[in-house]
């Protein structure tokens, strides 16, 4: 079996391509076409619900809601249709990211990631079919979630361990190509997703996304020669964690922390902003009636075009001897994310209750796309740099529980925006972005030297 593994290891770190290992390039395919899956139905999900499926005619038919509201009920009080829109996406959502942490255990302990992926891909798959039908919604997202437990935190953890542990800026440059490969899924899922439902129906644009889940499996299976059987290094597979690994997993885990702030202010993108462009923002450019959707590709596109970017920004900054480490690109995401929600804010204000201008909506999220590549690749290089190798893919499904924590709290404060202004809203949201900033200014150097 070590053998096995280590005959693995070595084809994937000596196969490589543009200076990159060439496991990377299918690992960051197959979480394209994930991704296309997963943001295409996101996309839909809000305003599907709020628009359809919990309406009178609709709501009836979905096995299981009856005991699902009841139970919201006992907990928040009588919920609008928004409001329970709200909470449901905010569990859906959160338990996506709440199973990577038990998916990573069950990896490190028994399958392998490799096996892990496959498994998650092939329940996302069975979980976008089971979305075409009303019956059968709530099955669905439990499918999609359980899936997702599986794919996520296996798939990522396979990324840090194509490359040596001192490997850090090679690494760092591999998670931003990783996440590249993600928003090129992000933006497309919504668009074709979007485009299908607006013009055939929702379940179109769902029944695309299971079809697309099933592509992202077979890119994955043609490169499984080229990635490693299990993460962990031959010869630290059954040892204990050492004092000083704890205080590495501590910090690490205090930055995790940190960045549940920032994970709260960016994902409420995908949760009530189609709510508020649907009720707030002019529905036309030049003519053309975008579908709401289309909006949330941008936050990838812009992801996408600030790359090159970055990384000219980073190697300048690296030869100068001055690139920011991580917990210092992590802080910037932070502001720039306070900064984008100040817009919204600014624009609700000056619209004094009118329509506004689409610009606005889209500089937001122009500015939060560039924020997310700040600080969430960042922060998966550092758990996979800095992880101790028995606890690595484990560390790694902890990172996608601060997203678990994130979604959560908005589907909370979702229930909520009604009751609210809008500019009051969104100045909340630039709020707890601002409060991660802070926490870095204030923590960041003490956790920079403990993660060393």
């Amino acid at each position: 079996m070590a053998s096995t593994v280590e005959a693995g290891s070595a084809r994937a770190a000596d196969e490589t391509f543009i200076g990159h290992p060439r496991g990377l390039f299918y690992l960051a395919f197959t979480e394209a076409w994930e991704r296309f899956s997963y943001y295409g139905m996101t996309g839909l999900l809000a305003l599907y619900m709020v628009n359809q499926l919990l309406l009178p005619g609709h709501v009836e038919h979905i096995g299981g809601f009856p005991a699902l509201r009841a139970a919201l009920e006992r907990f928040f009080g009588p919920l609008s249709t928004q409001a329970l829109a709200s909470l449901i996406f905010g569990l859906y959502s959160g338990f996506v990211y709440f199973t990577p942490l038990l998916g990573g255990l069950i990896a490190d302990r028994w399958i392998g990631q490799r096996t892990a992926v496959v498994i998650g891909a092939l329940s996302m798959s069975a979980g976008h079919l089971a979305m075409t039908f009303d019956q059968s919604f709530l099955a669905a997202l439990l499918l999609l979630v359980i899936g997702s437990g599986f794919l996520k935190g296996n798939i990522s953890a396979q990324v840090g361990a194509l490359y040596p542990r001192e490997d850090e800026a090679r690494r760092t440059r591999g998670f931003v190509i990783f996440s590249t490969g993600i928003n090129i899924g992000a933006v497309s899922g919504p668009m074709v997703c979007g485009l299908l439902a607006q013009i055939y129906g929702w379940h179109y644009g769902f029944g695309i996304a299971a079809f697309f889940m099933l592509v992202g499996l077979a890119t994955y299976l043609y490169g499984y020669r080229y990635l490693p059987a299990r993460v962990e290094q031959h010869g630290h597979a059954g040892r204990e964690l050492s004092a000083a690994d704890w205080r590495t997993v501590w910090a690490l885990i205090a930055v995790m922390t940190i960045t549940v702030f920032q994970s709260i202010t960016l994902n409420q993108i995908f949760n009530v902003m189609p709510i508020w462009i649907q009720d707030h923002v002019a529905a036309d450019i030049g003519g053309f009636r975008m579908p709401i959707p289309w909006y949330e590709s941008l936050y990838s596109v812009a992801s996408v075009l600030s790359v090159p970017l970055l990384f000219w920004l980073w190697r300048r900054q690296s030869l100068r001897g001055g690139e920011p480490d991580e917990l210092a690109k992590i802080g910037t995401g932070a502001w720039i994310a306070m900064g984008s929600n100040l817009l919204l804010v600014a624009a609700s204000v000056r619209s004094g209750g009118g329509p506004i201008h689409p610009i606005w909506a889209i500089l937001y999220i122009a500015g939060s796309g560039l924020s997310f590549l700040y600080y969430w690749p960042t922060l998966l290089s550092l758990v996979s740099r800095a992880a101790p190798a028995p606890a690595n893919a484990t560390l790694m499904g902890l990172a996608f529980m601060s997203l678990f924590v994130a979604n959560m709290l908005i589907g909370w404060i979702g229930s909520h925006y009604e009751r609210m202004q809008p500019a009051d809203f969104w100045a909340l949201h630039a709020a707890i972005a601002a409060a991660s900033g802070l926490l870095v200014l204030v923590f960041g150097r003490r956790l920079s030297r403990a993660l060393r």
